[in-house]
């Protein structure tokens, strides 16, 4: 396999789990807004959990991203993954920002 098919299936499996995770925050968001505190929203709860511990210890980066840089020299934010590259730079701000959004309202609903 050549680095630049090895780097196109990193960036496509790491879009893939990319839009699995919109898919948990966004029905965490949906779940909480609509008072629907169900089993799913704690599934979702422990995967955010895990997501943020595996980037806590690959100090901060997805262990995607270091894999990837093995076959790229790009210095741009989306060289890992198929994302528009101010949606590659913003996503963990952005989905930070939900999460506590939805950790707010879960609280609130409790």
């Amino acid at each position: 396999m050549t680095a630049e098919t090895t780097l196109k299936a990193i960036k496509a499996i790491h879009t893939m789990i990319w839009l699995f995770f919109n898919v948990v925050i966004f029905y965490m968001l949906y779940a909480v807004v609509s008072g629907k505190i169900d089993i799913w929203l704690w599934v979702g709860f422990g995967l955010v959990f895990l997501e943020g511990l595996t980037l806590l210890i690959f100090k901060w980066y997805c262990p995607l991203t270091l894999l990837a840089k093995r076959y790229s020299t790009s210095d741009k934010d989306n060289f890992d993954i198929y994302l528009p590259n101010w949606l590659a730079k913003n996503t963990k701000t952005i989905y930070t920002s939900l999460f506590v959004i939805i950790v707010i309202i879960t609280i609130v609903r409790l």
